[in-house]
């Protein structure tokens, strides 16, 4: 379904922005368009962030005037969120380049954002929201930053083609002196910044000469990880909340005393004070038929434990994420059989995983193209990633399937399945010192060895010793020749 926001905008489905590829950029009555239709839809983003915290709206319903009042918020998106997004990106991925400096030069500007966690949070926000921002920047020092950013702070529109490449992208935000629509339109070759409607410092250059954000999401859809479950957990709030006011109002059992006089002393009251501890008291002279019990509850227990289960495991079902203290996931159950229980998972996992390595690949074409990251502005078409899942790992296993493909596959694949192997390509490096070492040391302790090749330390002592070997020689040599003269 395909909406007008303002004349030439248009709002496709996922809340994804349109703007025509010709016009040289958004006018403002389109800009604000767009602003005001992604403030109406960040209720739906703030509401996810609410389910996520535990701030639900069984917490804001009116207190009933009477009986217990119980307000119960079973927290499980933010269950479903940390366990998919732990299995997700728990395991840092591997993002790699073949060349040795180039590769080097990667992974010194990803330690220095510290971009395995920025990623992990891009994720986190993608399950909650169904989309978030990666935003590349320059520092106050020229250096090459990169922020992430939720839908509510800002937003990127695409142009009308069939691509659907980035137009430009715009955050905003509110000025707190002036109160005003504050915010920065990112085109691939300027920056427009914009303040009440009215553009105030146009054409900053843009030295990437791509637009320098990147939209990052788990699915076409933009849905979050419980985006088709918010009904389901809302009734699950509210069925626990009337078990706990019914548990809670019957608790105290009262205790009926019928057809026996407990009064004694004649003023018409049991001897012992017990009328102000839930106890019903009716005296009769004639106690054949007297009753002494507690009075039973209705019992509805069984319908409401159905009900929380029959809930609960919707929502698991429904979210496509496993409840992972679940019987089903006791004891020792093989490799394959651990796999098919977590079969949805994966799946959804590895749809997630292809829209993530797009985008990574798109916004290292922006890191990369300032020639300062690394000195091949062009090798993000060369970049590798490996995404492992984060399971429980048998290293032993994880050995032995790396050993039975030595001679098969590529060094660089084996180790790639190592699971305490970070990079492979860091990796096969180490192992080259070593041997190199090895060989080193190898010749150092021949006996044989020639000494040129023995220690640097003791370099020198060797050559003066063989020196003195030589002239000791030469001697012997020169007496012998003397002697043979004489004869």
């Amino acid at each position: 379904m395909t909406e007008t926001v303002n004349g030439k905008g248009q709002v496709l489905d996922g809340h994804i922005f349109v703007y025509p590829k010709d016009e040289p950029g958004l006018a403002m009555n389109d800009l604000d368009a767009f602003i005001n239709h992604n403030d109406q839809y960040t209720a739906g983003y703030k509401e996810n962030m609410k389910l996520y915290t535990g701030d639900h709206d069984i917490l804001h319903q009116v207190p009933r005037q009477f009986g217990p009042d119980n307000h119960l918020v079973a927290n499980l998106p933010h269950y479903i969120v940390d366990t998919y997004n732990g299995f997700f990106t728990g395991i840092p991925p591997k993002i790699t380049l073949d060349d040795d400096t180039s590769n080097e030069e990667l992974q010194n500007w990803n330690d220095a954002n510290s971009f395995q966690d920025k990623l992990s949070e891009i994720s986190k926000q993608t399950d909650i929201y169904g989309r978030s921002f990666a935003f590349i920047y320059q520092d106050e020092d020229s250096n090459t930053k990169v922020a992430y950013m939720n839908p509510t702070e800002g937003f990127m529109v695409y142009d009308d083609t069939v691509a659907r490449q980035p137009y430009c992208f715009v955050r905003y935000w509110k000025d707190v002196k002036s109160g005003q629509q504050t915010g920065v339109i990112y085109y691939a070759d300027h920056f427009d910044a914009f303040a009440g409607g009215k553009l105030i410092d146009a054409s900053q250059p843009n030295p990437y000469g791509i637009v320098p954000a990147v939209e990052f999401y788990g699915n076409e859809e933009r849905q979050g990880v419980f985006d088709n479950i918010k009904t389901l957990i809302n009734s699950l709030d509210k069925v626990l909340s009337q078990k706990a006011n019914q548990v809670e109002y019957f608790d105290n059992a009262y205790l009926k005393v019928l057809g026996i006089d407990l009064d004694h002393d004649g003023d018409g009251l049991p001897d012992a004070n017990l009328l102000g501890n839930q106890m019903i008291y009716s005296p009769d002279a004639d106690a054949t038929n007297a009753t002494v019990d507690f009075i039973s509850k209705p019992d509805g227990d069984t319908m409401q434990e159905h009900i929380i289960d029959r809930l609960v495991t919707l929502i698991y079902q429904v979210a496509m994420v496993p409840n992972l203290n679940d019987e089903a996931f006791s004891g020792n159950s093989s490799g394959v059989a651990l796999q098919y229980k977590l079969l949805s998972m994966r799946n959804m996992a590895s749809n997630k995983e292809r829209k993530f390595r797009q985008a990574l690949r798109q916004m290292y074409q922006i890191v990369f193209s300032t020639g300062t990251v690394v000195h091949d502005s062009a090798a993000w078409q060369d970049l590798n990633f490996q995404f492992k899942r984060n399971l429980p790992n048998n290293l032993a296993e994880e050995a032995q399937t790396a050993s039975t493909l030595s001679g098969i596959v590529s060094k660089q694949t084996q180790l790639s399945i190592l699971s305490c192997v970070d990079d492979p390509q860091a990796e096969m490096e180490r192992i080259k010192n070593e041997q190199a070492d090895q060989v080193k040391q190898a010749l150092q302790n021949q006996a044989s060895a020639v000494d040129a090749v023995k220690g640097e330390n003791n370099g020198e002592q060797e050559h003066g010793l063989l020196a003195e070997k030589t002239s000791a020689r030469d001697g012997l040599d020169e007496a012998e020749s003397g002697q043979r003269s004489e004869i």
